[in-house]
């Protein structure tokens, strides 16, 4: 089969091996040659030597990166000399920084896009009244659910940019066009539509024809890569998600390491909670760091049949299962919930029968679920002997929406001892209160997790409960957990110390619904400049030292392993930021942003596209001058259900 135009465009942008692509280069995985004595899986007990090699090249370039932003955000600081002791040339006293992406659907992909914005020089006004270069310094990049869509959208798209996104966003290939709803992308043209579905329906049904399972997963990671990736032949839908190995911007380790987070489902199940297993896709594996898998196996070969690593047909393999969209919607199957509603909608009968149709062999219990099948840890053995082997014993494995545990935030993948991190920049875009606002359960649960069964070899800074969150207003603005590491000795190890960038009201209201499947190009605009000023404090304006008190958390951990001198003005930053253990626990009042009015709670129906008033200076970090009067918006409300888990 030939590879379309638009494919090998993609191609030549991104300097691909065309092996890396779906062999079928289709939705359809396809049998390839692997080598006879392959093995497939290894022991969760240190990062892989893959991940190894590129953290070499990655680290000197995040070490120039951060010492450039650090001398940048304390140029007014009386002694910088620390900065001079962490880039001596000793790599291993450089910090290393990691940034973790909620859930929460679109909004939380265009407020965490605003906030990712903030901290890359490449958008406008970045540099002048917002982070830029942190991303730049940034070894890590997670993303779960909505957070994901982002993640992947940044990363598989040749490492593009918030800002280039925007400067695109009139046009007919824009990345993020939802001004219609993704069950009805043609808006008004019906024929658009129904082409839309029709080709979902024969891809789908080509991997289940194949001899694959599917779930409603599938349908949903297709419907999504239309919108993540429209310059590709049907949305990419023979990209994988292994090709990124082999894109120069990744192979150069000139973007972070990005990892997609997922829950386990325990076979027989329905209940998601802390002892869930959290699973991890990163460019070359997927598995679990968790005592019940402990296991991480190739995610270029899933799909192969194998026991204990090994293919049960030597020097055969699958190719081709670990499509991009797939995995990408596999954090996110919450939301086959969206696509079972339908049947409730006005819309066209083929849509309905499409549901309907990949619904005969799931029950109600299986809704949720993307289904990986074969297991790729069937019969693996690096589980302890007091740990549940049900995932391992079981043909099938299967996943759900990485939020689905409760902890919204990406963070267990990063708090991995082995991946030495200093710092975590925690986006959250949860909807956590009746008003869609987060309250920082994420945090609390991730927490509570390691100190139950699953919590084995991990540590995480002390956090209030969730009404002294409300309380104290910490879920309006940043806050730093775990600042001096003499408080955590008696924790697994010394966690990275924690910088919690919430959603918060400034100039839109950015509490949408999660279930909001359209935003027009105003809307779209708005929800980034907000999540820029979200992550800035309305760009400098509510304190211009921020940006320095950054620079001091960044520093930190390195600064206390080194007891090395902390300049100064430090000691005022994180007086005004580090949570200082002080606990309000008084039943919170829901409405957890004062200035929002009613229309903030939007749940299902379009929020204003008119932003409040604000300064100039305010609204100068993201280039956001759109004339979108021509923008058609046809608003399709399709469901009326209530989640406040994301």
């Amino acid at each position: 089969m030939q590879l379309q135009l638009q494919d090998l465009i993609l191609l030549a942008t991104l300097s691909l091996q065309v092996g890396a692509w779906s062999p079928s280069n289709s939705y359809v995985p396809a049998n390839v040659t692997c080598d006879d004595n392959i093995n497939l899986i290894r022991e969760a007990n240190s990062l892989s030597d893959d991940e190894k090699s590129w953290l070499t090249k990655r680290d000197a370039i995040t070490s120039e990166a951060l010492e450039s932003f650090l001398k940048r955000s304390t140029s007014n600081f009386s002694d910088t000399s620390l900065i001079s002791q962490l880039f001596s040339g000793n790599s291993s006293s450089a910090p290393r920084i990691g940034v973790a992406c909620s859930g929460g659907g679109y909004r939380a992909m265009l407020s965490g896009a605003g906030m990712v914005a903030a901290m890359d020089n490449r958008t406008d006004g970045a540099n002048e009244h917002g982070l830029g270069g942190l991303l730049q310094g940034a070894t890590y990049l997670a993303g779960l659910s909505g957070g994901n869509w982002l993640t992947s959208t940044l990363g598989w798209n040749n490492w593009t940019s918030v800002q280039a996104i925007l400067n695109n966003m009139t046009n007919d290939d824009s990345i993020w066009d939802i001004s219609h709803s993704i069950i009805n992308p043609g808006g008004w043209n019906i024929l658009e539509t129904g082409e839309r579905w029709d080709h979902i329906s024969d891809a789908v049904q080509a991997k289940q024809d194949a001899g694959f399972n599917i779930s409603l997963a599938d349908v949903w990671g297709r419907a999504l890569s239309y919108n993540f990736f429209p310059s590709l032949y049907r949305g990419g839908q023979g990209y994988t998600w292994s090709t990124l190995r082999d894109a120069d911007v990744f192979k150069n380790a000139e973007m972070p390491f990005p990892i997609s987070v997922a829950d386990g489902r325990y076979p027989g199940t329905t209940v998601i909670n802390l002892n869930a297993t959290v699973f991890e896709f990163n460019p070359f594996e997927m598995g679990s760091w968790d005592p019940t898998l402990n296991t991480f196996t190739d995610v270029k070969y899933l799909g192969t049949n194998v026991s204990n690593g090994k293919p049960i047909t030597e020097g055969k393999c699958i190719a081709g299962f670990d499509n991009t969209g797939f995995i990408t919607g596999t954090s996110s199957t919450l939301f086959n919930q969206f696509l079972l509603h339908i049947n409730s909608t006005s819309l066209p009968s083929f849509i309905t029968k499409l549901a309907s149709h990949f619904l005969n062999d799931l029950s109600a219990d299986y809704n949720d679920i993307a289904i990986y099948s074969p297991n790729p840890f069937r019969d693996a053995d690096f589980i302890a002997s007091n740990y549940s082997k049900s995932i391992v014993q079981s043909k099938d494995l299967f996943l759900v929406d990485g939020g689905e545990d409760n902890q919204n935030i990406p963070l267990v993948p990063l708090l991995q001892k082995e991946r030495e991190l200093d710092v975590i920049f925690a986006l959250d875009n949860s909807a956590d209160t009746n008003q869609s606002w987060p309250d920082g359960a994420s945090l609390v649960n991730t927490y509570e997790r390691q100190f139950g069964m699953q919590g084995n070899g991990m540590a995480f800074p002390y956090v209030p409960d969730k009404n002294t969150f409300v309380n104290l207003g910490l879920n309006k603005r940043p806050t730093f957990f775990g600042c001096d590491a003499r408080n955590l000795t008696d924790l697994e190890y010394i966690p990275p110390l924690v910088v919690y960038i919430p959603n918060a009201r400034h100039s839109f209201n950015g509490n949408q619904s999660t279930f909001k499947m359209s935003y027009s190009t105003s809307e779209r605009f708005s929800m980034i400049q907000n999540g820029f000023e979200s992550a800035t404090r309305g760009n400098f304006t509510d304190d211009s030292d921020f940006l320095g008190c950054i620079g001091c958390a960044i520093m930190r951990r390195k600064q206390q392993s080194m007891n090395a001198t902390l300049p100064t003005e430090c000691n005022q930053c994180f007086t005004n930021y580090c949570w200082n253990g002080t606990i309000d626990n008084t039943p919170a009042k829901d409405s957890t942003n004062a200035t929002t009015s009613a229309t903030g709670s939007a749940s299902i129906a379009s929020a204003s596209s008119t932003s409040s008033s604000s300064t100039n200076k305010k609204n100068a970090g993201v280039a956001l001058n759109v004339n979108d009067s021509n923008i058609f918006m046809f608003m399709f409300s399709i469901i009326s259900v209530v989640f406040s888990l994301i």
